[in-house]
């Protein structure tokens, strides 16, 4: 084995000793107390390493823990609400009325909460949204504080 990536004996020795707890001092008498049968102990504080010293950022401020986490992201064309017995009678080809108009900016949600608007777009025949306005975490803010 090579010496570079162990630590060697003398290495060792000297964490072992520091690990070592420090032997507290003899109890005092029961006269130091000044109840019979108690005794008086002296307490050591605790010895605590120093975090901030790793070299590393804070991982407060390290975004790229999160960037993978994945979310629910639903686009809202429009939403209603309808009778059991309308549901049970729909068949394909029905309609179904929204509360939005056709045009309107349809709301982009993430995990339930909104946080954009945007436009239907066709790409490669397929259907995506183009967003035209973000909405800012003030105001993502005010909207918590209103519904609740």
């Amino acid at each position: 084995m090579s010496d570079d990536n162990n630590l060697g004996d003398d290495d060792w020795a000297a964490a072992l000793a520091e690990s070592k707890p420090t032997p507290s001092p003899a109890p005092a008498t029961e006269a130091a107390s000044g109840f019979p049968g108690v005794s008086v102990d002296t307490v050591t504080p605790a010895r605590f390493s120093n975090f901030s010293d790793a070299g590393a950022p804070p991982a407060v401020n390290d975004i790229n823990m999160i960037l993978d986490i994945p979310v629910q992201l639903t686009v809202e064309l429009g939403r209603t609400r309808i009778p059991i017995k309308h549901i049970l009678q729909l068949a394909q080809g029905s309609v179904v009325e929204l509360e939005a108009m056709a045009g309107e900016p349809m709301d982009v949600l993430v995990n339930g909460y909104l946080i954009a608007q945007g436009e239907v777009v066709v790409v490669n025949d397929k259907f995506g949204i183009r967003l035209t306005d973000i909405v800012t975490p003030s105001e993502r803010m005010r909207r918590l504080s209103r519904a609740a």
